[in-house]
């Protein structure tokens, strides 16, 4: 069983709630989530507009990111009430009650804070949930740099303040899509674990959405964790080994360099995005997400060490303070 640490399946129920529809992740997502044996998410709340055109071009008052976020939000929750089967957790206890109990378990990110205007601003969403926060997409905002700007800006000085109060209430540090300058400042700033939910290593993929050796050091001696991403671009710069197996050489190689028990899933699959959203061949979207594990157990990690990575490590981390 895996827990998936980053989906935008919040994407996709916002985009079809707000054509009329309801059920989306039973209709459109639960059959290949159990398929690929997850039994938990972090479900990330991205409100940001991307590249390119999207279904928020269409959408009234669009152009206020902290009202494409409240838009969101209600869609969420409009979605979860129709969910039985799923269960909303803020720790590893409620998440493994959540499995006992037969259901799948999801805790909420957050993948940039545009949408904020002050660290306070926090307290509504870590009361509905919120466990993991980023302070940046691929954006420059007033919080931080993203991996797609300038690599040597730090944080602001309202990035330093929010990054207290994450502290405050409990919400882990999410790095995956900060600038380098940004990165250095929250390992030094942060108390506590830091984790990079869906990135990969320069070393295998020399991108800058990926992770150096010295990265990947820093994140472990903070005692977090790293989330393998299933994104071809992240895998590999030749298509021919933009692969599942690839990808395994990822968690072989982090697991050299960090520790098996700081390596992760984080597989930020987003087929349903559209064309330039693909995964690597053999992880095609969730229903796959199974046939990872089997990837590892050909390179020869042990059983206990793909449980490590597949739900183990994710769910110790997210079972500390609150």
């Amino acid at each position: 069983m895996i827990f998936d640490g980053h989906s935008d399946l919040l994407y996709d129920v916002t985009r079809r709630r707000l054509a009329g529809e309801t059920h989306v992740l039973e209709r459109y997502h639960l059959d290949r989530l159990r398929r690929g044996g997850i039994e938990g998410l972090v479900l990330a709340l991205w409100y940001g507009r991307g590249q390119g055109q999207t279904f928020w071009e269409g959408v009234p008052g669009a152009e206020q990111s902290a009202h494409r976020l409240e838009v969101m939000l209600s869609c969420a929750q409009a979605e979860f009430a129709e969910c039985p089967w799923l269960a909303v957790v803020r720790t590893a206890q409620e998440a493994e009650a959540a499995k006992a109990g037969g259901k799948l378990y999801a805790f909420l990110g957050i993948e940039g804070m545009e949408g904020l205007d002050r660290p306070e601003d926090l307290d509504r969403l870590a009361a509905l949930g919120l466990r993991l926060g980023m302070l940046t997409w691929n954006e420059e905002n007033r919080f931080a740099a993203g991996a797609a700007q300038d690599p040597s800006k730090g944080l602001t000085d309202l990035g330093r303040r929010t990054l207290r109060r994450m502290g405050d209430l409990g919400i882990l540090v999410d790095v995956s899509h900060l600038n380098d300058g940004g990165f250095r400042e929250v390992l030094k700033l942060a108390h506590g674990p830091v984790i990079a939910s869906h990135s990969n290593c320069r070393a295998l993929c020399d991108v800058p959405r990926n992770l150096t050796d010295e990265q990947l050091r820093a994140i472990r001696d903070s005692g977090g964790a790293v989330g393998l991403n299933a994104h071809y671009k992240f895998v590999h710069q030749d298509p021919q080994r933009q692969t599942a197996e690839t990808l395994a050489l990822h968690a072989a190689h982090m697991a050299e360099v960090m520790g098996v028990e700081h390596v992760v899933c984080g597989f930020d699959f987003c087929e349903f995005m559209g064309p330039g959203n693909d995964a690597a061949t053999g992880l095609e979207d969730c229903g796959r997400a199974a046939s990872f594990l089997d990837c590892l157990e050909r390179l020869g990690m042990p059983a206990k060490e793909r449980s490590m990575i597949a739900r183990e490590n994710l769910l110790r981390i997210f079972g500390g303070r609150q």
